[in-house]
C-alpha cells in the first residue's frame, strides 16, 4: 500500500509542485502561490530514544545550544505553562467526530469526501476536486481536530482511529517528503497537530509519560522539526509559522538548543517582514492583518515557554497596527488588497485598530489621515469623524512600489474608494488557488481600477509615485510606469473632499497604435445605465456613482459595460475564494499611439444633480463640477497636473 501510494504521491506531486499555498484567517485563504520553500540553515535532530523502523534516524548534534535571545535564558526544561495547542483553524468544525471515525474530510464548499477504509488508512494521494488547496488541509492533519479533543477526553475509540490517522500518515510519508508540494507545505500546520495530539494523549491517559508504544509521535515531531530545519521558508508567513511550530518542538521536549534556532529565524524574520514604516513584505492588507495576529501569537508562545522574545516583534506590530488603521474603510471593513477575502476588522485593545473597530468610540485616533508607505501602499481619508460621523467619511487606497509577488496582485494605481461608508470603487478580490478564468483574472491589471493596454504584452514593474500633495481639502498623487515594452503610462490622481469625489487623469504613451482601457469595477447589485459615450451612471441602494469621460485632448473614447463574463473573465466580486458574484466594470476607452482618459468619479445620494462643464484659460483646463448643492474647480496643467482650486 505504501509503495502503490508513493507512486501516485509522485505522479499528483508533479502536478502541484509549483503550487504553495497556507492559511489566512481559519483556513479559508491561502498564501504561498509563488515562493516555494527555501533552503535554510542546515542542522540535525537527534531523536528521542530508538530508532523507528519506519523512516531512516538522522544523526544528533555535537551539543544542545544554549537559548540565548534577548532576555532571561531558559531552563533546559520546558517551562510549567509550556507551549499550547495551537488549535485547528476551524478545519474541524466541518468534520465531527463521526466523520474523522469513517476517514471522512471536508473542506471548502466542496462535499465531504471519504478518503480511507474506515480505519485510518488514508489514500494521501486523494484530490477528487483537483483543488490543491483541498489537498494541503488534508495533508495538514487539522482535520483530526474534533478526534484529538475527544481522545484527550478519554474517549478509546477516538485515542485508537485518531492516531492511527496520524500513524498512518507518517508511514506512506517518510522523510524527507518535500517531493510532495501538499506535505511539504503543511509541515508546520501538521507539527501544531502532532504536538496538540501528544498533549491530549497524555491527558487522555492520565500519564505524565509517554508509553513506549507511542514512540513514534516523537520521533515524528523531530522528524518534522528537522525538515524546518533543513527547509526554513523565510521572513514570510510561512517562515514565521515553520519557526513557532519549531519553537513547539523544542519546547515540549526541553531543547535549548531547537528554541535558539527558532527565536533566532524570529528575530531575523519579523524586521523583514514588517519594515519600519509598518507595512508588511506579502503585498496584501489581508495578509497584513494574518501578520499581525501571527506575530503576536509567535511571542505569546515564546514566553509561555518561559522566553523572552526580545523587543524587536512587539515594536514592529505595534507600527503594523497603525498602518492596518489607515487600511481601514469607514465601514469597518479592510481594503481587499492583494490576496484578502472580504474582512471586517477586530478590535485590538490599545492601538489605533481598536479606534477604528468601535467606530471612534474608543481606543487612540491615529495621528494622520494619510499615509504614503514605501511599500507600495497609500492610504487616505476625509477625517475621522471631528466634523461628520465617524462611518460617513470616505477612504481611499492606492497601490505602487515594487513589482508583484508573494501576495500581491498587478495592481499598480489602482484605486478603491469608499464613500460614507459605501464601496464605489472595488477591488474584486482573489479566487485562491483552483485553476480557471477566476483564478487567472482576478490577480491581473483587468481585475483592478487601472488603465490596461490589452493590445501589448503586459509584464510585472516597479511603479513610481513622482509626487504627491495634500491639502485640507484634497490629495494629489503623481504615479508612473511602463507596463509593457515601448509604451508607458502615467496616472494623475486627485481626491477631493466636500464634495467627496475621485478624479483621475491616465495617461499612455506608444510607438505605435494601442487600446487604452481604464476600468472602474464597481460593486455588485449595482445597476449601470450608459447614457452617452461620456457618461454612465451606476444606482444601488440609497446612492447614485456617476461616471464621466471628459473629453481631454483630440482622441474621443467609447463608454461600456462589462458584467459577470466568462473566457476571459470580466465583471465579478470575489468576498471569498468559495463565491463569484457578477459585478458591473465600466470601461472608458480611447485607441491610438498615445491617450488621455480623464475620468470624473462623482458618488451622490440619491435625488442630487451631479453635472460638470469644461474650459480653457492659456494652457490650462478646468473641470467646474456640481455635486448636489457643493460646485468645485480643478485645474490640470499641460504636464497633468491636478490642483483643486477652491
Amino acid at each position: 500500500m505504501a509503495e502503490h501510494k508513493g507512486e501516485l504521491r509522485r505522479r499528483l506531486g508533479n502536478t502541484v509542485a509549483l503550487v504553495a499555498v497556507c492559511v489566512l484567517i481559519c483556513g479559508i485563504a491561502f498564501a504561498g502561490a509563488i515562493v516555494f520553500l527555501m533552503p535554510g540553515e542546515k542542522g540535525q535532530i537527534d531523536q528521542v530514544g530508538t530508532a523507528s523502523p519506519d523512516r531512516p534516524v538522522t544523526q544528533p548534534v555535537a551539543a544542545p545550544l544554549p537559548v540565548k535571545p534577548p532576555g532571561t535564558k531558559p531552563s533546559t526544561k520546558p517551562a510549567a505553562k509550556g507551549y499550547p495547542c495551537q488549535g485547528y483553524s476551524g478545519l474541524q468544525k466541518k468534520i465531527p467526530l463521526k466523520m474523522v471515525l469513517e476517514d471522512t474530510f471536508a473542506w471548502g464548499n466542496n462535499p465531504p469526501y471519504k478518503a480511507g477504509n474506515g480505519s485510518g488508512d488514508i489514500k494521501w494521494e486523494s484530490n477528487p476536486y483537483q483543488d490543491p488547496s483541498w489537498h494541503l488541509w488534508l495533508h495538514s492533519l487539522r482535520w483530526l481536530g474534533n478526534g484529538i479533543d475527544h481522545l484527550k477526553a478519554g474517549n478509546a475509540t477516538a485515542r485508537t482511529h485518531t492516531l492511527a490517522i496520524i500513524q498512518d500518515w507518517v508511514k506512506d510519508n517518510p522523510f524527507p517528503w518535500k517531493g510532495d508540494a501538499s506535505a511539504s507545505e503543511s509541515t508546520m500546520h501538521r507539527t501544531n497537530v502532532l504536538i496538540c495530539a501528544r498533549q491530549a494523549l497524555l491527558t487522555g491517559l492520565h500519564a505524565k509519560k509517554l508509553p513506549a508504544q507511542y514512540k513514534w509521535l516523537d520521533d515524528a515531531l523531530l522528524t518534522h522539526a528537522q525538515f524546518m530545519i533543513d527547509h526554513w521558508s523565510g521572513s514570510r508567513n510561512h517562515g514565521t509559522d515553520e519557526s513557532i511550530a519549531l519553537f513547539g518542538v523544542g519546547c515540549t521536549f526541553g531543547r535549548d538548543d531547537l528554541m535558539k534556532k527558532a527565536v533566532t529565524r524570529l528575530n531575523e524574520g519579523v524586521v523583514q517582514s514588517i519594515d519600519r514604516e509598518g507595512t508588511t513584505n506579502e503585498q496584501s492588507v489581508g495578509y497584513a492583518g494574518f501578520n499581525y495576529r501571527l506575530w503576536g501569537r509567535a511571542a505569546a508562545v515564546v514566553r509561555a515557554c518561559g522566553i523572552d522574545p526580545g523587543p524587536e516583534i512587539d515594536a514592529r506590530r505595534k507600527l503594523l497596527a497603525e498602518w492596518m488603521a489607515l487600511a481601514t474603510k469607514p465601514n469597518g471593513e479592510l481594503f481587499q488588497i492583494g490576496n484578502s477575502t472580504r474582512e471586517k476588522v477586530v478590535s485590538v485593545p490599545g492601538t489605533p485598530w481598536e479606534f477604528v473597530a468601535t467606530k471612534g468610540k474608543s481606543g487612540p485616533r491615529p495621528e494622520h489621515r494619510t499615509g504614503i508607505y514605501k511599500g507600495g501602499f497609500i492610504f487616505g481619508r476625509t477625517g475621522w469623524g471631528e466634523k461628520r460621523p465617524f462611518d460617513e467619511e470616505s477612504a481611499y487606497s492606492i497601490r505602487f512600489g515594487p513589482s508583484k509577488k508573494y501576495h500581491g496582485h498587478d495592481d499598480h494605481m489602482s484605486i478603491n474608494y469608499n464613500w460614507h461608508g459605501q464601496d464605489v470603487l472595488i477591488d474584486p478580490g482573489y479566487y485562491g488557488y483552483k485553476q480557471g478564468d477566476l483564478q487567472q483574472w482576478a490577480p491581473s491589471q483587468a481585475a483592478h481600477n487601472v488603465m490596461t493596454i490589452p493590445t501589448a504584452t503586459g509584464k510585472l514593474v516597479p511603479t513610481r509615485l513622482v509626487g504627491s500633495v495634500s491639502t485640507p481639502n484634497s490629495d494629489y498623487y503623481e504615479l508612473a510606469d511602463k507596463p509593457a515594452e515601448g509604451v508607458s503610462r502615467s496616472r494623475d490622481i486627485l481626491v477631493l473632499k466636500d464634495p467627496d469625489v475621485v478624479i483621475a487623469l491616465d495617461r499612455g504613451e506608444s510607438g505605435s497604435n494601442q487600446r487604452y482601457e481604464t476600468l472602474w469595477h464597481l460593486p455588485p447589485g449595482q445597476t449601470v445605465t450608459v447614457q452617452s459615450p461620456t457618461t454612465a451612471v451606476a444606482t444601488g441602494g440609497k446612492m447614485q456613482t456617476h461616471l464621466f469621460q471628459i473629453p481631454f485632448g483630440a482622441t474621443s473614447g467609447t463608454t461600456t459595460v462589462e458584467q459577470g463574463k466568462s473566457n476571459p473573465a470580466q465583471g465579478w466580486y470575489l468576498p471569498d475564494i468559495f463565491n463569484a458574484k457578477p459585478a458591473p466594470v465600466v470601461k472608458f476607452t480611447q485607441t491610438g499611439q498615445n491617450a488621455r482618459i480623464l475620468s470624473v468619479i462623482a458618488p451622490a445620494n440619491n435625488g442630487e444633480q451631479v453635472s460638470y462643464s469644461t474650459r480653457s484659460a492659456g494652457t490650462n483646463f478646468f473641470v467646474d463640477l456640481t455635486v448636489g448643492t457643493r460646485k468645485v474647480t480643478v485645474k490640470i496643467t499641460p504636464d497633468g497636473r491636478l490642483t483643486r482650486m477652491n
